[in-house]
């Protein structure tokens, strides 16, 4: 896999789809489609983003993830559906070389004290929603409270999607602006967007806030995730890393 890859000829991916060349046909009715939907916002966003997370779910060419979603976003998703999780459902565990084993439910978690974020986000195919505001519970809260041992060294990050994973270093792990994250844009996480739960890793490239967050697990290693397996960089830095010097001006 190439580290710059072009959404437009993508069928499929986390937040970074890579796949097989589609129709020319299949995809000019599609953007058709789209370009519908955006004309009816922002009276339909909502129910837009609904639409295009839900067509996401089924189909497994990915094809859904060229279109553009709400507020500039695109879908991606690595399987062909991903199983949604409600309040009764939900549970983010942390474990590996921790001294305390957790498990949070979605009640848990809004309970802690909470951070508020608002920055571009910026996917390494080059598309970027500017001042996108993420709220949720600091990583390094989290960790703190599960008593990371001497010996770790980096943290990983596992799906309910069945395939999606990513890592960062323990350092990079508790930085300000690394949230496990609940709400984005002022609302609840949807499932189209990751929710109920996602990482957010503000000063990264997209691919690396891992969307279906369920479970952290502390190592001693860095493990590379999904798409470092594929080509990318495992240092994602927004600007300086897979040969982008596209960081944001503001």
């Amino acid at each position: 896999m190439t580290k710059d890859v072009n959404p437009a000829r993508t069928a499929g991916g986390g937040e970074d789809g890579r796949g097989t060349p589609v129709g020319r046909r299949v995809v000019l009715g599609m953007l058709a489609a789209g370009a519908a939907g955006v004309a009816a916002a922002p009276f339909l966003q909502s129910a837009y983003d609904n639409t295009l997370g839900a067509a996401a779910q089924q189909d497994p060419t990915g094809l859904s993830g060229l279109l553009p979603g709400g507020g500039g976003f695109r879908y991606y998703s690595v399987t062909g559906s991903v199983p949604e999780k409600n309040e009764r459902t939900y549970r983010l565990t942390i474990d590996g070389l921790v001294r305390h084993r957790t498990s949070y439910r979605l009640a848990d978690l809004r309970h802690l004290p909470q951070t508020r974020l608002v920055r571009d986000v910026q996917c390494v195919t080059g598309w970027r929603v500017p001042g996108t505001p993420f709220e949720g519970v600091r990583l390094a809260a989290l960790l703190d409270a599960a008593g990371v041992r001497p010996e770790a060294k980096a943290v990983r990050f596992t799906c309910f999607d069945g395939a999606y994973s990513e890592s960062l270093t323990l350092e990079q792990a508790r930085r300000d602006d690394v949230l496990v994250a609940l709400r984005m844009q002022d609302k609840p996480l949807t499932h189209a967007h990751g929710g109920p739960v996602r990482l957010y890793a503000a000063p990264m490239y997209f691919y690396k806030s891992a969307k279906w967050l369920s479970k952290i697990t502390v190592t001693d290693h860095v493990q590379p995730g999904y798409w470092e397996n594929r080509g990318y960089d495992i240092d994602a830095w927004v600007g300086r890393s897979n040969g982008r010097d596209d960081a944001p001006t503001t």
